[in-house]
């Protein structure tokens, strides 16, 4: 699908899972490149920004880890960036890409000149919107880091366990998706002041900024994830050894008593009390007394 938006003198062409005629027709239209061409048409792994002549080419690739759309946890971005155009291609519905055609043509109508000079402004009101949105959801995924430590401390340790993997999770895939949004932004700065001139260094600066504030944002979530797994893990440890505490204790409390009850249920005439009708209230009162007694003795020694 192929939306076009026009804005003075510059044309934003945004192709959304774009077929070979498609691609053709742009490529016709504004002379791109043929090895761009090429890439279009198919998803790529790693980013890059590649200066031709009259171009520059970028990929990047943004996390969708929370309100995605596809099964994908990273959309990948094709821009196409020239003097008076700019092409962005991508194989799945994007929301901030729809948020920010809206914006498009709302500054249109309005005729605000910073948003059409050239295709570099363009790219970069459209970075900026897809970096907001990556901070929207870094931050649906810090009110769920809150949620997991008010509910460890209210005794649910044993539920976190999984919640938390399941958070670390996403933090991974988000950071797997912008790791190398720092070299290629820093590759793109030098391209851009290259093409669009030294005035634009600024908006340069600033798209790096944008990954910056995502980038620093996601591993503060990290370290937050990292702390909460040891705090979780601590409370479980805790509360095991607490447990098999109390179970040893009770073992050696019974443990006599058992003794005891085996020895006076031997089947031989000698032993004590077998033969008096009060014996087994003795026995019993014996056991009870070397319960109490092992009891006391774990409370005196604070092993209780």
């Amino acid at each position: 699908m192929q939306n076009v938006y026009k804005h003075k003198n510059v044309t934003w062409i945004d192709l959304e899972s774009p077929t070979k005629e498609e691609i053709r027709n742009v490529i016709n239209d504004y002379r791109v490149h043929p090895l761009i061409a090429e890439e279009l048409l198919v998803p790529t792994l790693r980013p890059k920004v590649d200066l031709y002549n009259d171009c520059i080419y970028l990929i990047l690739h943004f996390p969708c880890v929370t309100h995605s759309h596809s099964k994908s946890h990273s959309n990948e971005i094709d821009f196409v960036i020239g003097k008076d155009y700019i092409i962005t291609a991508h194989y799945e519905s994007l929301d901030p890409i729809h948020q920010f055609s809206k914006i498009f043509e709302v500054n249109s109508i309005l005729d605000k000149s910073d948003m059409g000079e050239h295709g570099g402004y363009m790219l970069f009101y459209l970075l900026r919107e897809l970096y907001k949105n990556s901070m929207e959801q870094l931050f649906d995924i810090d009110k769920n880091l809150k949620n997991i430590e008010d509910r460890i401390f209210r005794g649910e340790e044993h539920a976190m366990v999984r919640t938390i993997s399941h958070i670390n999770r996403k933090l991974l895939t988000f950071k797997q998706a912008i790791q190398y949004h720092k070299g290629v932004l820093e590759s793109f700065e030098t391209a851009g002041r290259h093409f669009f001139g030294e005035d634009f260094n600024y908006h340069l600066r600033s798209m790096l900024s944008e990954y910056h504030k995502v980038a620093s944002t996601l591993e503060g979530h990290r370290d937050t994830v990292s702390e909460l797994r040891d705090t979780n893990d601590s409370l479980l440890s805790s509360k095991t050894n607490a447990v098999m505490k109390t179970l040893t204790v009770m073992a050696f409390i019974i443990l006599p008593m058992t003794f005891i009850g085996q020895v006076f249920g031997v089947s031989i005439k000698e032993i004590p009390l077998q033969d008096s009708p009060n014996g087994f209230w003795v026995i019993i009162s014996i056991m009870a007394f070397v319960g109490i007694s092992g009891f006391a003795i774990f409370k005196y020694k604070k092993w209780l």
